[in-house]
Formats: C-alpha cells, structure tokens, sequence
C-alpha cells in the first residue's frame, strides 16, 4: 500500500492512481465507479462542477466496497467562494458520505484567495474533510495561502503529463510539501509517437499505461478518466513493469 499510495498532513494515505470522472454522466458514471473500484482502485476524483456526485456516489455504494477504504475527492467550484460550508454539505448528500478525503478549490476564484482557503481550513477542522488543496493553482499562489494563514494545501491538483513535464514546478512543489496531482495525464499525449510506442512494445504493455507509470515512479498522483470498463482495468495494470533511467529520459524529452 505504501508504495502505490502517498501520505497527506492528515496521515491519511492518497491512492497514487486514481479514477477520474469528468464528463461521466447518468448510469454510465456510477457504472465506471463500481467497475473501477471491482478491480482494485480505491481513489474516486470528482467535482461539484462535474454534475455527477450523486451517480459517484451510487456506485460507491453499490459496490459493497467499505466506504473506509475510499479515497474520495470533491471539489469546490470558484463560483461558489462565499458559499464553502452550503457547497461541501450538498456534496456530502450527493455523495451520501459523511466526510470527503480531500476537498478542492477547483480554479483560482479571482485570485489566490486566502479568504476562500481559510474557510476550507474551518471545515476541515470540523471533520467535513480530512484534507483539503487547490486545483490549477501557481506556485505563487500557494505561496500567497500559506503567507496569509500559515498553512499549505495538501495537494495541488495540476494538468499534467510527460508532454507538460516541468522540472521546476515538480521540484517547487516538493519544496513546499505540497503533493502534485495531475489530471487528463492521457488527454496531453500523442499516443502514437513513435518512441512512447517503443518504450511500451518494449514492456509487452500500451502507451497509455507507460504514461501512467511514469506518474506513479514520479510519485505524482494520477487519474485517468473512462467509463470504458477495459479500459478502466487496463489503466490499473501498472504495477509490473518499471522504467529504465533512459526511458524515463525519453519520456521527459516528450515535453
């Protein structure tokens, strides 16, 4: 568990690989979340933004899986800065859970927005989330949260892939503590080029899950999004294979 998950301030530990969930709707939603979660995810990424906490959340408990077991993420959409505690109560209906693993401001809301974070923080001392971060934030602007309340998001929840791979922004989130989480790791990449395909032919596995390894030797958190159930499976099925040192210096070189 140790070495596919990582620990947040809160001691809890984050599922290096995750299932994301935007733009699953209706049956197909609360389908991709019973199937992934079947087959051994136990990291379920949405949004109130996305429309589909309540099918999120009907797969979660159609799956017989303990809700414990879950690693759950929301998010908080910048529309919504001044209605932080009316917002994470509808997610937490919707969702049918008492408390979400992590809790996200989904965009800057104008800015930084200290005041915003700080309301998060309140929540999260209540027991409504056990953790909570930014979506899609600067270095700068962490760095803005932290000088007015003291405190450092547990995870910044960026896009990003071998073809966004930045050295400075992994190593100044490293710096600060804060865990990088990267969305759409597959949506960035031409999954064609010629020397993805050969370092994947080389493991006897796909393109795609040469990407997703690559995020998890990296220690960043990933979450690919299907409702495909192979899909879904095959994205799972990374933990067999490693990289060498030169194809991880390939796959940089994608960026």
């Amino acid at each position: 568990m140790a070495e596919r998950s990582v620990e947040l301030p809160s001691g809890a530990r984050m599922p290096l690989l995750g299932l994301g969930t935007w733009q699953a709707r209706g049956p197909g939603a609360a389908g991709a979340v019973r199937t992934a979660l079947d087959v051994g995810y136990r990291h379920i990424d949405t949004a109130t933004m996305y429309a589909n906490e309540r099918e999120v959340g009907q797969g979660i408990a159609e799956s017989g899986v303990p809700r414990a077991e879950i690693f759950l993420t929301t998010k908080l959409p910048q529309g919504n800065a001044g209605r932080e505690r009316q917002t994470l109560a509808e997610s937490l209906a919707a969702l049918g859970v008492e408390y979400i693993d992590l809790w996200l401001i989904h965009w800057p809301p104008g800015g930084a927005r200290p005041d915003v974070w700080e309301r998060l923080l309140e929540l999260q001392a209540e027991g409504r989330a056990r953790d909570v971060g930014v979506s899609n934030y600067s270095l700068r602007q962490i760095d803005e949260l932290e000088r007015a309340t003291g405190r450092l998001p547990a995870v910044n929840q960026i896009e990003w892939s071998p073809a966004l791979f930045d050295r400075d922004v992994l190593d100044g989130h490293r710096r600060r503590g804060v865990q990088l989480e990267g969305y759409s790791p597959l949506r960035t990449m031409n999954l064609r080029d010629p020397r993805l395909v050969q370092i994947a032919e080389a493991h006897g596995v796909t393109p795609a899950q040469v990407i997703l390894r690559w995020h998890v030797e990296h220690r960043i958190v990933a979450i690919p999004k299907s409702t495909n159930a192979e899909r879904i499976a095959e994205n799972a099925a990374i933990y067999d294979f490693e990289l060498t040192p030169a194809e991880v210096e390939v796959l940089h070189a994608l960026g």
